[in-house]
């Protein structure tokens, strides 16, 4: 590994800007680099087709693609959400990438890195504390106790808390139902993701919406005056990641909304940072187009001032192959159509598109020719990636390909206006990005946009959260399903971050762990390195 001065150097970082974290990691202070002369630097979106429980392949390519992109003489900058402790014991490991596309250094870049998303736990469950105070001296703000929705927070996969009694006992506070979510899903993961400064952190952290009062008005984290000592917590966290590939170019790794629950991808820093350091930033975006691509668009992109100018759809064998059940088709048939599905998404959102093609040792060279000859049949690029087993050295073909796409350059299309009311802008999500008949709202969350307190969320952007595992609400319906419709069980309004989360079908907010879970593969080695984590 390059130590944490040879990249800053690299990117002409000021020495004031940095700050080390031990020898290979630094976190830098965006409001003292210096943005740089012309035009900014353009983004490269990664997402991919519709994953298995254990993913596509998105992070070793988007790591595989910057190595790529600097061996061909580009200046580029790999962009990255952060870890969470959930995943990386339950069901996949480390997701800091894998083989010779990695982020480095691996361990810490998977267990807690410089704390950030302890902070995020530490200021979501002081507000927790504090409305729960509120009620223990007196009630000042007249909460009532069976409308306060904010939740705790646990950076962990435990279902045994997605239901909770709390306040039991003696001066314990009144008893109620209560809840866990898992930090990646939490709002103040959203806000610190989006805010711009620690102005902007502080402002969007005060309008979190806590409860409603007894007369039915809502009761703010600046009510309750939560504000001044989030920020304090969170205030390293604000600040980008600097870390590095297993080929010693520079990645950020900032940030951890999961796709399936919030925005999933990087922050606006980190996408803004690389933007002045470097002519390429290559952004991952959480799962397949239908959650990832659609929110960078329609939700980040206008928090953050910038768009997208390409994209890259990560596709493997494997996963085409794993489509096929639901279809009854033999073959590739089920996957190519879930794939097509997701080229045209992107280029419906006004995105050039190239396939990657992540290659496994036992593909067959019939099948992958199908792939690229489906890619081309739509008009879209594609080419082979080698990042596992070769690193950039296996990216340089894709990279020449987005390079040339870059080249041409393509403007990205919101799919609905903000004006349009939150069910129409959900009915456009489903008919034109899920390709779905419509949306159906349970009666809770009909009864919920029918409330005179929430006027302030109808004209915001809507975060479907959803399974990832199909294009519907369904997990089961894989392949392309067609003649659904989805169903929005409840509204979580999150109005420090500026949205309105939609919860569709079943999806849980705190996820379970898996019946084996990675957890009980992982060791700590006599040297220190962690056995069962890559």
């Amino acid at each position: 590994m390059r130590r944490i001065e040879e990249i800053t150097q690299e990117l002409e970082l000021p020495e004031e800007a940095w700050q080390p974290y031990g020898r290979w990691i630094g976190k830098v202070d965006t409001s003292l680099v210096s943005p740089r002369s012309g035009p900014r630097g353009k983004i490269v979106l990664v997402t991919g087709i519709t994953p298995t429980a254990f993913g596509v392949g998105k992070t070793v390519n988007s790591i595989g693609i910057g190595s790529g992109l600097r061996r061909i003489g580009v200046r580029a900058i790999t962009c990255l959400r952060q870890p969470s402790l959930g995943p990386v014991f339950g069901i996949k490991g480390g997701g800091a990438g894998g083989g010779r596309s990695t982020v480095e250094p691996f361990v810490d870049a998977n267990l807690g890195l410089t704390g950030d998303l302890d902070a995020v736990t530490n200021a979501h469950n002081l507000l927790a504390a504090l409305v729960d105070n509120v009620l223990h001296h007196g009630n000042s703000l007249s909460i009532n106790p069976q409308e306060i929705f904010w939740p705790r927070t646990l950076d962990m996969e435990d279902r045994a808390l997605r239901d909770i009694e709390i306040g039991l006992g003696d001066k314990n506070g009144p008893p109620r139902r209560g809840s866990f979510i898992i930090t990646p899903a939490s709002e103040v993961t959203a806000i610190l993701g989006l805010a711009s400064d620690f102005h902007d952190l502080q402002a969007r952290l005060g309008r979190i919406l806590v409860a409603q009062d007894k007369q039915g008005r809502l009761v703010t984290a600046s009510a309750i005056g939560a504000e001044g000592p989030m920020t304090a917590l969170l205030r390293r966290a604000l600040f980008p990641n600097l870390l590095q590939s297993s080929d010693g170019g520079p990645i950020l790794v900032h940030g951890g909304p999961f796709g399936n629950l919030s925005y999933g991808t990087t922050t606006v820093t980190s996408t803004r940072l690389a933007q002045s350091l470097a002519d390429v930033a290559v952004v991952e975006a959480g799962f397949a187009t239908d959650l990832g691509a659609e929110k960078f668009v329609n939700l980040v992109s206008p928090f953050g001032g910038f768009s997208p100018s390409a994209a890259v759809l990560i596709a493997s064998l494997p996963v085409l192959r794993s489509h096929r059940a639901a279809t009854g088709e033999v073959g590739l048939a089920g996957g190519l159509e879930n794939m097509e599905h997701h080229i045209r998404n992107l280029q419906h959102l006004g995105l050039d598109v190239c396939v990657a093609l992540n290659r496994f040792p036992d593909d067959t060279a019939a099948e992958a020719a199908q792939v690229h000859a489906a890619c081309h049949d739509l008009g879209a690029q594609s080419a082979d990636s080698y990042a596992f087993g070769q690193g950039g050295a296996g990216c340089e073909d894709l990279a020449h390909r987005i390079q040339e796409m870059l080249t041409r350059g393509s403007t990205a299309r919101p799919t609905y206006t903000m004006e349009m009311p939150v069910v129409e802008k959900m009915d456009r999500i489903v008919k034109e990005v899920y390709g779905g008949d419509g949306v159906d709202l349970l009666p809770e969350a009909q009864h919920q946009l029918e409330q005179p307190v929430w006027p302030e969320m109808a004209h915001v952007p809507v975060c479907m959260a959803k399974t990832a595992l199909s294009i519907s609400d369904n997990p089961k319906a894989t392949g392309r399903p067609r003649g659904f419709r989805v169903t929005a069980r409840r509204f979580i309004p999150a109005a420090g971050a500026g949205y309105l989360v939609a919860l569709l079908g079943n999806i849980q907010t705190m996820p379970g762990l898996p019946s084996e879970p990675r957890s009980s593969q992982m060791e700590l080695e006599a040297d220190g390195s962690v056995r069962g984590l890559r």
